[in-house]
């Protein structure tokens, strides 16, 4: 990165190789909708990893909007703090042999949902502990440490205690639990608010993903350490995920994306997602010698500028198999899709919510191209009611 000028002048001398990787066009990006579905203004997850709750519940905001109800900021740290306590007690029964940490999934979201019901975030904002905004080290840490002295305890025996101390904690970081709350007047438990308020129901929702180890067209469980509610996820072949996230675009819903975000061509600062093409095979021998002679660093500035569309790579199933089984795609971050829409080479971008706040070029929102959503993918959370009829007769969903 120090060797600028050098960059530079190899970039001028490779103007050929330049126009198979930027497509000639206007400079930067310029996108034109597609779709465009309602959501409420984006959060902020500051530095806590609640990335999958903050998505989550963006994802049934939204949904909320769709079905005509009343657009109201939900309580992330309601889901976070169920999540913890039930995620404590497997931990503790599996002696330790489970993945604990602030790390969850769409499934966990559901799981609440379904078993706890909803608040609004006036209600349970989860900033107790003198903080303006969520800042968990310490109280993972914590959460961490009090499981582990649990599980080894020398009384070979476990007290009736143990769960009352560790909630004691939750409440002391993220407040008491809402047994009752008032909302707009009236009084309701969270199992309440969640039927007449949100109007939401668990059973309409699924989780979709695309891999090879499994057979398409049924349903295991998802193998990512966060994955501690051992949650199935319905698996269908690549042009069907895709069709599926059209589908449901198209009909005017959004849905929650789980993807890894450890890539270069992630750049959330730009605003943009994308897998550039780094092929030389078609290239002119000269235009070839001179990329070939650049080291790594070199083709990676040209690659990845951000300073306007470029040569995508065409995704395989097997290229999404080998990224997985190889740690390449881990389930990094929970954002919301909630549009589409097309550069200025009419290359197809999906608009994602994220959960960084607003200080990025597109006010807290970014543009993955199809080829890196289906790249990086690693699941969807969406209203089974989008499924195109052949992909529902296929997975047996009526």
């Amino acid at each position: 990165m120090k060797k600028s000028i050098l960059v530079l002048s190899i970039v001028f001398a490779v103007s050929g190789i330049t126009n198979v990787f930027a497509k000639e066009g206007k400079s930067g990006y310029n996108f034109e909708t597609i779709y465009d579905v309602d959501a409420t203004s984006v959060k902020n997850q500051y530095r806590s990893s609640t990335c999958w709750s903050f998505a989550g519940l963006s994802f049934l905001e939204s949904e909320m909007i769709k079905n005509g109800r009343e657009a109201v900021d939900l309580s992330e740290m309601f889901v976070v703090r169920n999540c913890y306590s039930d995620k404590a007690i497997k931990y503790v029964r599996l002696h330790g042999a489970l993945n604990f940490g602030a790390g969850g999934s769409f499934e966990d979201v559901l799981y609440v949902l379904r078993n706890y019901g909803m608040v609004p975030e006036q209600s349970c904002s989860g900033l107790e502990y003198g903080e303006e905004k969520h800042v968990h080290g310490e109280m993972d840490e914590l959460l961490k440490g009090y499981v582990d002295g649990v599980i080894r305890n020398k009384n070979k025996k476990l007290s009736n205690a143990w769960h009352k101390g560790f909630n004691g904690i939750l409440d002391g970081y993220l407040g008491e639990y809402p047994e009752t709350f008032t909302y707009e007047g009236k009084e309701y438990t969270p199992q309440s608010f969640a039927k007449e308020v949100t109007g939401l129901n668990p059973d309409d929702y699924i989780i979709v993903t695309s891999f090879k180890h499994h057979p398409y067209n049924s349903k295991f469980i998802f193998e990512v350490p966060d994955n501690w509610v051992w949650g199935e996820v319905y698996n269908v072949e690549l042009e069907d995920l895709k069709a599926i996230m059209h589908s449901s675009l198209e009909q005017g819903h959004t849905f929650g994306w789980a993807s890894d975000v450890s890539e270069k061509g992630f750049s959330f600062r730009n605003g943009v997602a994308i897998v550039p093409e780094n092929s030389i095979e078609e290239l002119a021998d000269s235009e070839r010698s001179k990329w070939e002679a650049m080291t790594k660093a070199e083709r990676d500035k040209l690659m990845y500028s951000f300073e306007g569309p470029v040569q995508e790579k065409v995704i395989t199933a097997e290229m999404r198999q080998e990224e997985f089984d190889n740690y390449l795609s881990t389930d990094d971050h929970g954002m919301h899709v909630t549009g589409m829409a097309k550069d200025q080479n009419g290359t197809i971008y999906y608009k994602v919510k994220n959960s960084w706040d607003t200080n990025n070029k597109y006010d807290g929102y970014l543009y993955a191209s199809e080829a890196f959503v289906l790249l990086k993918t690693m699941n969807i959370m969406i209203n089974k009611n989008v499924l195109p009829k052949d992909i529902k007769k296929k997975l047996g969903i009526k």
